[in-house]
């Protein structure tokens, strides 16, 4: 069969285009001919090897085909680009008509039996309206939602050819439904594939010596995805044997401010810039943290390279995230601070048993008043450190911070704990008690042994 694969922008530079390049990789290997066409800088070729043997074509940006840089699906790219929200409506044309006429030249070249095309956003459309009789599919990275938010006077040039593609490929649940949400694309044309990673590549090796921690973040250089929180927080944590290893670039203001917050940090941080697949691999495998503060995130397949390497996990509370896990996949330990140290349980016990008059029940309800006050000035102090996951993944790198905190509250615990161990409670009811020591010491089991 021969594919027509379709890219607008850079094809090495982003997720979509590892994805991209990880599926023709795969074609090649079932005996499918291809064919891509993508955006790139004018005086630039990408480097490939998935396409060796196979015809490439490309529509140049940057004074070739267009005046202006690539466009990227993400207002903030790891390259030189421009928003589609700042185009002016004769640059929109004249960017679909270059792609037009690339998309039919490659057409009418090749003679493809289908086109996959990526994003639903622009390009795509245009291939489906200049070709509805060619069958086609198309897959969606998330970020081409954003833009559909983010540029509604540009959703009349998507929606409706976007509507008429054979079947559409979503990465989750979550992206599933905002598809048939947002473009009205019937439910029976979504497929939901996932994702997945490179096994020959990213493989499990054996770990340095502690210390220091080695922590890698990998992706763009911008405040979308963490990044200057990150580097904040290492910043925090300067007693710690801690280096961290930031893989990728950026753009502009964002990337500059990235790396005036890691040139701060010293030997603590090092920038390695962006690094190919295996130069990914080899650094993972010799971590033992991986990071993903990001704010935003569609199906995050760095995740898995990261666990193939046999890293750690920091990852945002998402969806695309807990789809990867599972909603049931969280350890007893990685839970919010007030899930963590609820002590409702405790101080409805002593009530019912005691008598709210009872020395024990004031008790309970004095801790349990400084301990949801004392959690309240975490989160407010941590909220930033914890990005987008709003303390939903408290673990080992936040975790030394606040072991002062929780010391003290150890010792007010135990101090508790015995107090209501001289009382006699029905079965039921110790063993709601118990139930809720039980999620606490889980913390502090955790961090004494830290």
């Amino acid at each position: 069969m021969k594919i027509l694969h379709l890219l607008s922008q850079r094809p090495e530079c982003t997720g979509s285009g590892v994805y991209l390049q990880n599926v023709i990789a795969q074609a090649k290997r079932a005996g499918h001919q291809n064919m891509l066409l993508a955006g790139i800088p004018v005086g630039t070729r990408p480097f490939l090897p998935c396409m060796k043997g196979h015809v490439s074509s490309f529509l140049t940006f940057s004074g070739g085909d267009l005046p202006f840089p690539v466009s990227g699906m993400s207002d903030v790219m790891p390259y030189k680009s421009s928003r589609f929200i700042d185009l002016t409506e004769e640059e929109i044309e004249t960017y679909q008509e270059a792609f037009s006429a690339k998309i039919k030249d490659a057409v009418f070249s090749f003679q493809p039996d289908i086109i996959h095309s990526h994003h639903l956003w622009l390009m795509t459309s245009t291939a489906r309206l200049l070709f509805p009789d060619i069958p086609m599919v198309a897959t969606c990275h998330s970020t081409d939602l954003r833009q559909y938010l983010n540029c509604p006077h540009l959703r009349g040039k998507v929606t409706g050819a976007c509507r008429k593609i054979d079947r559409i490929m979503a990465l989750g649940r979550d992206q599933a439904e905002q598809i048939r949400t947002l473009y009205g694309i019937a439910a029976q044309n979504i497929h939901i594939v996932g994702g997945g990673f490179n096994d020959t590549v990213f493989v499990e090796a054996d770990k340095p010596t502690i210390p220091p921690c080695e922590i890698v973040y990998a992706g763009k250089l911008s405040c979308a995805k963490g990044v200057p929180w990150l580097l904040r927080t290492m910043k925090r944590l300067s007693r710690l044997p801690l280096r961290l290893h930031l893989l990728g670039s950026g753009s502009g203001e964002e990337e500059k401010l990235c790396k005036t917050l890691a040139a701060e940090l010293g030997s603590r941080v090092i920038l390695h810039g962006r690094v190919s697949q295996q130069e990914l691999a080899r650094i993972m495998g010799n971590s033992h943290l991986f990071v993903l503060p990001s704010f935003y995130e569609g199906l995050p397949l760095v995740l898995l390279e990261a666990l193939a390497c046999g890293c750690r996990i920091i990852r945002p509370d998402l969806p695309g995230c807990r789809e990867i896990f599972g909603e049931e996949a969280k350890p007893e330990y990685v839970n919010t601070l007030f899930e963590a140290f609820d002590m409702a349980e405790v101080v409805t016990v002593t009530n019912k048993q005691l008598g709210k008059g009872h020395p024990v029940s004031k008790l309970v309800k004095n801790k349990d008043t400084e301990i949801r006050h004392g959690v309240v000035k975490l989160q407010e102090h941590y909220s930033r450190v914890m990005l987008a996951a709003g303390l939903g993944q408290l673990v080992d790198l936040v975790i030394h911070e606040i072991g002062a905190p929780l010391g003290r509250i150890n010792r007010e615990l135990n101090h508790l704990d015995k107090l209501i161990n001289k009382y006699e409670l029905d079965n039921a009811d110790g063993e709601k008690i118990n139930k809720s020591f039980s999620s606490i010491k889980s913390w502090l089991e955790l961090i004494s042994n830290l």
